[in-house]
């Protein structure tokens, strides 16, 4: 993990639970950021243990990042994917519920939670992102807990893809990230559904597989009724 200093220089989308805010900004001005400590992960490399003390908030710059749980039985749940603009570590207690990873390289912004309540005080933009950030968090987590609790695997699938072609403004080829591994774990489903899955989809022309993590959506509007 590589440390800097920054400066301020100036499930789905269910009906059930929607968010009409602004777009996130996909780049990330320096500019805009009060003092927060800057750090740059490798793949997989852990950002936070669970149960470690809840000293920060991050953000994500670039990359993506993962928040999960062991279950008591060796089972590894998903809770979200973070992508740039994103919030996570946000934590009630005085712990983390769970342990965040980097999926790939990347690169976050970590603010200490003691310092919040001044910093997002002195800098609008600040408060404004944190407070966007944290409802879109609630909603995600929502939506993720009709998914998990109502979706048949395909439709699953829909959702997932759908959300994420809209998290990253492509609405027709998705490169995914993660792996099928993370996207099982994510969605409770096993490797071998999700990759059936995915077959099916192909094969009625709805998605097309140029490669592993490369989806095209060939069919967005058949994609949109599996979601509803």
């Amino acid at each position: 993990m590589h440390t800097a200093l920054l400066t301020k220089a100036s499930s789905s989308t269910l009906p059930l639970f929607t968010l009409e805010a602004p777009p996130l900004r996909k780049s990330v001005d320096a500019a805009t950021w009060t003092v927060g400590s800057v750090q740059s992960f490798a793949k997989d490399e852990e950002i936070f243990a669970e149960g470690d003390k809840a000293a920060y908030v991050y953000k994500v710059l670039s990359g993506v990042v993962r928040t999960s749980k062991l279950l008591s039985d060796g089972r590894r749940q998903i809770d979200a994917f973070h992508l740039a603009g994103d919030i996570f570590g946000i934590e009630a207690g005085d712990e983390y519920r769970f342990c965040a990873e980097s999926v790939g390289d990347c690169v976050v912004v970590a603010y200490r939670r003691s310092h919040l309540a001044a910093l997002t005080g002195s800098d609008a933009q600040l408060g404004q992102d944190m407070t966007m950030g944290m409802m879109r968090s609630l909603v995600r987590a929502q939506n993720h807990m009709l998914l998990l609790g109502r979706k048949s695997a395909l439709e699953k699938i829909a959702t997932f893809l759908l959300d994420m072609a809209e998290r990253t403004a492509d609405d027709s080829t998705l490169d995914l990230p993660m792996s099928r591994t993370d996207i099982a774990d994510h969605l409770g489903l096993t490797i071998e559904t999700v990759s059936r899955s995915f077959t099916q989809l192909e094969r009625q022309g709805i998605i097309g597989l140029p490669s592993a993590r490369r989806i095209v959506l060939s069919n967005r509007a058949a994609l949109e009724r599996l979601n509803t």
